[in-house]
């Protein structure tokens, strides 16, 4: 297993079964679908990013959290 397949296995260890069948729905629609436009996961990684901030109290994250998290993410190319 390579160390982004470790990163992938990390995020989804916790979370619900429910979840995981979102997260299964989204493999399979990136396996059979190639984006026309290479920024599509560009505008999808800066939804999610809106939407953490959007929900930071309700998941109970700091600003620190979030960019700590993303260094850490960063770092591991």
């Amino acid at each position: 297993m390579n160390s982004l397949e470790e990163i992938i296995m990390e995020e989804i260890s916790t979370l619900p079964d429910m979840r995981l069948i979102d997260v299964i729905g989204f493999i399979r629609y990136l396996k059979s679908e190639r984006p026309e436009k290479p920024q599509w996961i560009e505008e999808w990684f800066e939804q999610a990013l809106r939407s953490i901030h959007a929900r930071k109290s309700e998941l109970r994250i700091t600003q620190t959290d979030i960019e700590e998290s993303i260094k850490q993410m960063s770092g591991r190319k």
